[in-house]
């Protein structure tokens, strides 16, 4: 029996014209590395598959088998199916338009006060900080956004951040494996 699936989050790749990475590639670098079951989720780094070797520490392996191919190596965030589902069970603002909507997936634990966080937002925006995520509603969208753009800075640990709409397309593709 296959161990539970597995995703993937890329950060900051197919952002405007800098490091491409086609997805059909994507899943061709998974596959090979014996991850089975790929399916990737629109163009910006995400997929699902399982491990059957049930691996820790696939992140660095993955960055380094994009790395060997193209000319950057993007930071990847790995996390079992359970995890990220408890990511997106913990939103706050799941009750929002899930367009306006930001889930920051955390590499590690922040040990910032969301108060920091409080403190850039603009007068309709809203977050909230758990050890696994940032989580920001922003009514104006995240393009306005002060608050967005100096989070990952303010937090001091890496990042990736998926719309919820995105998040929860993620989850119902872990779902089907």
């Amino acid at each position: 029996m296959l161990p539970d699936p597995r995703i993937l989050l890329l950060r900051g790749v197919n952002v405007g014209a800098h490091r491409k990475l086609p997805m059909a590639d994507l899943r061709e670098i998974l596959a090979g590395l014996g991850l089975v079951d790929v399916r990737t989720h629109i163009q910006s780094g995400n997929a699902v598959f399982r491990d059957p070797q049930g691996r820790d520490g696939l992140g660095p392996l993955i960055s380094q088998g994009i790395g060997a191919r193209f000319a950057f190596t993007p930071e990847s965030l790995v996390l079992d199916r359970a995890a990220f589902e408890s990511v997106l069970a913990a939103n706050p603002f799941s009750g929002e338009d899930p367009g306006k909507v930001s889930i920051g997936f955390l590499a590690c634990s922040s040990a910032v006060s969301v108060h920091v966080l409080e403190a850039l937002a603009a007068g309709d925006e809203r977050c909230a900080l758990t050890p696994a995520a940032f989580y920001l509603h922003s009514p104006a969208g995240i393009g306005r956004s002060k608050l967005a753009a100096q989070a990952e800075r303010r937090l001091a640990v890496p990042m990736t951040v998926r719309n919820a709409r995105v998040a929860q397309a993620i989850a119902s593709l872990a779902q089907e494996l």
